[in-house]
């Protein structure tokens, strides 16, 4: 059983608009994947997504962190980002096998944009964060990295390292997957992701279409 799992950290941008969303464009355009989970730390009720609670108190892109955590699917694990948009046929996101979407800005360096695994594959890692999250919270926990942002990613690529694991990207694996958006044209897809301030609630066209599922 293929899995999607997303993460809704209060007090920030996002709501459960972001997550009704997303929810609509993978069913639409990934109905491969049986579930979707949202770990989160408020209310959550929308249809066909099952709430699960974040256990810690860690902030902003950090609680995708608890994504790991060991016994929460079986199967193929996708990790996605709330502001993902899907525009057209995704399925090949669902298929087995550890892999990443490449960081737009640090070729050969792992993005938790896109994140895959198979069940309790990466447990490692939330096992390993949960025992020091400060620690590894901190600049420079994982010595020089080309980062100028000390996030998650950064902490996941490199114990991935260490471990000797490689995800395959999925620039590599399906070229015409993913789609970096672009104000300056219209047609993207079918994944589009989003770097940094534009966002689908402020895209334009048929991606602000797409998103808000008219």
């Amino acid at each position: 059983m293929s899995t999607l799992i997303t993460v809704l950290k209060g007090g920030g941008r996002y709501d459960a608009t972001w997550v009704e969303r997303l929810a609509r464009g993978v069913r639409r355009h990934a109905p491969a994947f049986a579930r979707i989970l949202c770990l989160t730390d408020g209310p959550l009720a929308v249809a066909d997504v099952e709430r699960v609670p974040l256990r810690h108190d860690w902030p902003a892109w950090w609680a995708k962190m608890e994504a790991f955590r060991p016994g929460l699917t079986d199967g193929t694990t996708l990790l996605c980002d709330l502001d993902t948009v899907f525009t057209g046929s995704a399925d090949a996101l669902a298929a087995p096998g550890l892999a990443a979407m490449e960081d737009y800005f640090h070729k050969r360096r792992l993005s938790s944009a896109l994140l895959r695994w198979d069940g309790s594959e990466l447990a490692g890692l939330y096992q390993r964060f949960a025992a020091e999250p400060e620690r590894w919270m901190t600049a420079g926990s994982c010595g020089p990295v080309p980062n100028a942002v000390h996030g998650d990613q950064v902490v996941i690529d490199h114990w991935l390292r260490q471990d000797g694991l490689r995800p395959r990207f999925f620039q590599e694996i399906a070229p015409d997957l993913l789609d970096f958006y672009d104000p300056q044209r219209d047609a993207h897809g079918p994944v589009v992701i989003f770097i940094g301030e534009s966002k689908p609630d402020t895209a334009r066209g048929s991606v602000h279409a797409a998103w808000v599922g008219a």
